[in-house]
């Protein structure tokens, strides 16, 4: 590469927040460079996250499905077997697809990459080594680096069995008994995915509920559900240390100050992830970090040093691919003078398990601890014609709204396609809707999205169908 190359807005990191932001940046008429540590786009979410976790949900549910279910809908399948590699060359190829898709919209939006790591030298200057070492200047700098696995004291990573979330989805054979310690979206969904597969699966949480920060209610349903599909939890417990010997992992596990010792083919370690920002030399710039190492920004996006932007994981907040979409967008149109704009309160959440869980906005719980008044209303699958058709009856949905205005405050779903319902209240919530406003919309009969409707009727106490 040749130096001193000259750009309007340099972003590091290739992920959703930076790849988005990038693309967004080109529409607006900037000269963008992209650079990555890695030659494939796409980030962690991309490569060895979010896609390829929930292929890997999709084809495991499928097995789970043939196995389990189908006879009840009078299909017959014979013996049903697993071609694990056959499984994970298709998680494969979907990655490769997406990949190569984000480099042909670099490509369409005249975006230049490199390859190599990324450091600050000056406010306005990058230098890059690796592949594509060299030099580039630009008055705008964003950094989206995206976060890596937080570690557990007593549990060191081997990549083969104690492992991260990223060795978790390549496992060459299904592990007989494997532990997964955090019982948040990472753990239970691939707790989920090797539990379908046929592993016996232990989940143990240091909290004395499962998904922390979720639906108090819905998340003991999915506690249930979860159990019934042969996972089993240790809850208020905490993993203290593991010792590989051999082919299997002896760990140990304190519940109420009794520790007792168990055998595990493999251990995944989910408990959290922290942000990437080793080796940007943000502390020879001055570049202010806040608690956890996470770079604190003010409402444009900007650093405590002029020109430096910052999205993502790396700024803290729900690690969640799509928040760091909305940020990188935001942020680069405050840099073209337009008005960016995030709605936190209306980021949804989603745990990819089945049934799965899906929420927007605030809970019952947290209004309650700040002292507003609310109502709730729920609907339960179990009355939802189309939730009966497809033989799916966990769940429910649950609509939180101001006991004085009405206005939508959080909504939460436990049930088939959440992830796909929870849109709607995300709209809701972003233009203001009270639970009038979903119960009085038509919902196309029969679908799952009435279930929505048939709670938001409940917190008048006008449902319908319960």
């Amino acid at each position: 590469m040749a130096e001193a190359e000259r750009y309007d807005l340099a972003v590091i990191g290739a992920g959703p927040g930076g790849y988005v932001a990038a693309i967004r940046a080109a529409q607006l008429g900037m000269r963008v460079l992209c650079v990555d540590r890695e030659a494939a786009l796409g980030g962690t979410c991309l490569r060895i996250g979010c896609i390829p976790s929930k292929a890997l949900l999709d084809s495991s549910e499928l097995f789970w499905q043939a196995r389990t279910r189908l006879a009840s809908h009078g299909v017959g399948v014979g013996e049903v077997s697993l071609d694990l590699p056959m499984m994970m060359r298709r998680k494969e190829q979907v990655v490769q697809g997406l990949t190569t898709g984000v480099a042909g919209l670099f490509k369409k939006n005249r975006i230049t990459r490199r390859t190599g790591s990324a450091r600050l030298v000056t406010p306005d200057r990058v230098a890059i080594e690796g592949p594509d070492a060299g030099t580039v200047h630009a008055p705008r700098i964003l950094i989206a680096t995206g976060s890596g696995p937080a570690t557990l004291p007593g549990f060191e990573l081997d990549g083969t069995r104690i492992v991260s979330s990223e060795e978790a989805l390549s496992f060459d054979a299904l592990p007989a008994r494997l532990l997964v310690i955090g019982a948040g979206a990472v753990g239970l969904e691939l707790g989920s995915v090797w539990a379908r597969l046929g592993s016996e699966v232990r989940v143990v949480e240091i909290a004395d509920r499962i998904v922390p920060g979720m639906d108090d209610e819905l998340a003991r349903a999915l506690h249930r559900a979860l159990e019934r599909q042969g996972l089993s939890f240790r809850l208020s417990a905490a993993a203290r240390k593991a010792v590989v010997k051999g082919a299997a992992v002896d760990v140990t596990i304190e519940t109420d100050g009794t520790a007792v010792t168990e055998a595990f083919d493999r251990v995944l370690v989910a408990v959290g992830r922290r942000p990437f920002t080793a080796g940007l030399g943000l502390d020879t710039l001055g570049v202010a970090l806040g608690p956890g190492g996470h770079i604190r920004v003010d409402e444009r996006f900007e650093t405590s040093v002029p020109g430096i932007h910052a999205v993502g994981d790396v700024i803290g907040g729900p690690m969640l691919a799509h928040k760091a979409e909305e940020e990188g967008i935001a942020c680069v149109e405050r840099i073209a003078g337009q008005a960016g704009h995030v709605n936190y309160e209306a980021i949804p959440n989603v745990v990819y398990t089945w049934p799965e869980l899906a929420a927007v906005g605030r809970t019952e719980q947290e209004c309650r601890a700040q002292g507003l008044e609310v109502t709730a209303g729920t609907a339960l699958f179990a009355a939802n014609g189309r939730a009966r058709a497809m033989g799916e009856r966990d769940g429910l949905v649950k609509v939180v709204a101001d006991g004085r205005s009405d206005r939508i405050l959080g909504l939460h779903i436990l049930g088939p396609h959440a992830s796909e319902l929870i849109a709607e209240a995300g709209l809701a919530i972003e233009f203001g809707a009270s639970a009038e406003d979903i119960a009085r919309t038509s919902h196309a009969h029969p679908t799952l999205a009435e279930a929505v409707r048939e709670a938001a009727l409940a917190v008048a106490k006008r449902s319908i169908h319960s």
